[in-house]
């Protein structure tokens, strides 16, 4: 038996075909308000005056006898068969009230069906009671659809439509009516998943012209209409969606509207579908994939790729690494180990650590495998690893492993390896000042080696220590290339992370508080706390001094101590702009003289070599 409240009043629908309910049990309209308010407690005990409360405004005398009696029609309907003295299995008596234990509500079918298609790659819908989407399990898109659909099949009209004037009724109603607008939304995004977008089209028409405010359903639309061959339609859209929901509700599209109609103008690469080959080929990579060591080293290159996402891929991907290489390790098997440690060939262009402690592991592992390793290849790769991971150390080591990785890796035939190598290199060159010309020629051999073997990450690399070395030579209109270019290598392979150094260029350019505020804030979610700590407060510091004006009081993280006036500082892109900060803040004469011979190296260039900051002439520091 089953209990629908998916329409137009509450109703029964046999199961089985021999049972019949009496109609006079279920006439009256309180006898239907009683069943409806059990099944909005769901499951839980209503107690008797609550619903005396619930279905009259001015109970009556002998109200709670008359909710008995309500109970027992009810209880002869549900049950039947039952003999009079059983107990009651589904309608059951709980202390001072009642409770419907059943799990057949149509209501309840339908939850189960949206819960059921679990999330839908970046999109789920959200079942009750879930605060991120990821309820259900993963299952392929076309049985995602099925459940969808059966799921909304469910519904005959509004939910509770009998009550809608109780307030008993009201939160559910509203609770049912926001999940059945995801499920249409999901089953759009399945469709458009399953590269059935036209199918897509007259249910999401329907759907806004309904429900205006959903932009979701404005951006779904005119993607189905973008992937049905019609451009026009997809950008009419749009428009559409803007003027309606500045003229009924007073607001702008959101920027996911604002920034599909310009994707759909440059008809960009991202909006044909790909999200069913990316399923399936997981799916049967999956099943192919059996054994746990080749698991593990495959994991290295999802990984490697998820770095270069964004903020929260980066995060992520770092957070699995080390993880990756303990497993590798507990196999016991060195090879796998290595090649594991050494795969994560990803970009680095800042030279503090991210996380310390995650290096200081990954260094360590390193240099475990190193006495297992003949083969030049991947000894190369443990090597540049070190010197990579090794940032900011002052230790001979860390630059002894990176002219060593690269001294093998000249020796093969392997673009991607060298470039992995040079990498390591360019960590390395920090270690004294005056050393921009040649971590230049390094981004030059970078740039070179990429577009000969595309390289591109290599490439963005190059273009990127290009610019910071430029910008040690005070040469802008040089930098200002390779800012343009890394931009452009970065839009057409999806690299958000370099804007975070382009718009910081940018800011340097501009030297004033506003641009480096306004750099600032792509550091929020930018996933690089060794190069976000203190920044800030850092530029606006070397602004300041430049400009004659007080160092302001901030919280300089990692910065604190050359800020004001401190030896030593640590090998990094920062080294020069340290040193000049020391030699302004000291009053010690000798420590402004050992300023003074850190700094000659550089006595023709600016202490600007991090591309990020600018403290001006190095030469203002020696006099």
């Amino acid at each position: 038996m089953e209990f629908g409240v998916l329409g137009p009043v509450v109703a029964w629908e046999q199961e089985p075909a021999d049972l019949t309910v009496t109609p006079v049990d279920l006439r009256g309209p309180r006898h239907r308000a009683v069943l409806a308010r059990l099944i909005v407690a769901r499951g839980r005990v209503v107690p008797a005056q609550v619903l005396v409360d619930d279905l009259w405004i001015d109970p009556p005398a002998g109200a709670l006898s008359a909710v008995r009696t309500f109970v027992a029609a009810l209880r002869r309907a549900i049950e039947p068969e039952r003999a009079p003295r059983e107990p009651a299995r589904l309608l059951v008596t709980s202390g001072p009230g009642y409770a419907l234990k059943t799990t057949n509500v149509d209501a309840w079918h339908f939850e189960t069906a949206v819960r059921a298609s679990g999330p839908s790659g970046g999109s789920a819908v959200r079942a009750p009671g879930s605060r991120d989407g990821s309820v259900g399990s993963m299952v392929p898109p076309e049985e995602r659809l099925a459940e969808l659909l059966a799921g909304l099949g469910l519904w005959r009209g509004p939910a509770y439509a009998e009550f809608v004037d109780e307030p008993w009724a009201l939160a559910e109603r509203a609770r049912l009516t926001e999940l059945r607008l995801h499920a249409v939304e999901q089953i759009a995004e399945t469709r458009l998943e399953l590269g059935l977008a036209a199918e897509a089209v007259p249910d999401l028409d329907a759907h806004v012209t309904e429900h205006p405010w959903r932009e979701d359903a404005w951006r779904l639309l005119a993607l189905a209409l973008y992937r049905s061959e019609r451009q026009g339609d997809a950008l009419a859209v749009l428009r559409r969606a803007r003027e309606t929901l500045v003229g009924q509700l007073g607001v702008d599209p959101g920027p996911a509207l604002t920034r599909l109609e310009t994707d759909i103008l440059n008809q960009a690469a991202h909006l044909t579908p790909g999200g069913s080959v990316w399923a399936e080929t997981t799916a049967a990579y999956d099943r192919a994939v059996g054994g746990t060591r080749a698991r593990i080293e495959s994991t290295v290159g999802l990984l490697r790729n998820l770095a270069v996402t964004g903020g929260g891929g980066l995060e992520a991907a770092r957070r699995h690494r080390l993880a990756a290489i303990a497993a590798a390790e507990e196999l016991g098997d060195p090879d796998l180990t290595a090649r594991v440690i050494g795969a994560y060939d990803v970009p680095a262009i800042w030279t503090r650590s991210d996380d310390e402690a995650q290096a200081a592991a990954i260094v360590a592992a390193a240099e475990r495998a190193l006495p297992t390793q003949d083969h030049a290849s991947i000894r190369a790769r443990l090597l540049a690893t070190i010197a990579l991971e090794s940032r900011g150390s002052r230790s001979p080591r860390a630059r002894e492993a990176a002219l060593e990785a690269e001294q093998l890796a000249r020796g093969l035939d392997d673009p991607a390896l060298l470039a992995f190598t040079l990498n390591g290199v360019f960590m390395q060159t920090c270690y004294r000042a005056g050393l921009a010309p040649q971590r230049d020629a390094i981004g030059a051999e970078l740039v070179t080696l990429s577009q000969r073997h595309n390289l591109f990450t290599y490439e963005v690399l190059g273009h990127l220590i290009r610019l910071q070395s430029a910008c040690a030579r005070a040469d802008h209109t040089t930098a200002d290339e390779h800012a343009a270019a890394a931009d452009a290598l970065a839009a057409r392979h999806e690299l958000p992370l370099v804007a975070v150094f382009t718009r910081w260029y940018a800011a340097l350019r501009d030297d004033t508080p506003e641009s480096y505020r306004a750099a600032a804030a792509l550091l929020d979610d930018a996933g690089m706390p060794g190069l976000s700590a203190g920044l800030l407060p850092l530029a606006l510091a070397a602004h300041a001094v430049r400009h004659g004006d007080p160092i302001p009081t901030a919280d300089y993280g990692p910065h604190t101590p050359w800020v004001h006036g401190s030896p030593d500082p640590p090998p990094g892109l920062l080294l020069e702009a340290y040193w000049a900060l020391t030699a302004h803040s000291t009053q010690d004469p000798e420590l402004l003289a050992r300023a003074q011979a850190a700094l000659a190296p550089a006595a023709d260039e600016h202490a600007a070599g991090s591309g990020l900051l600018t403290l001006g002439p190095i030469a203002d520091s020696l006099r």
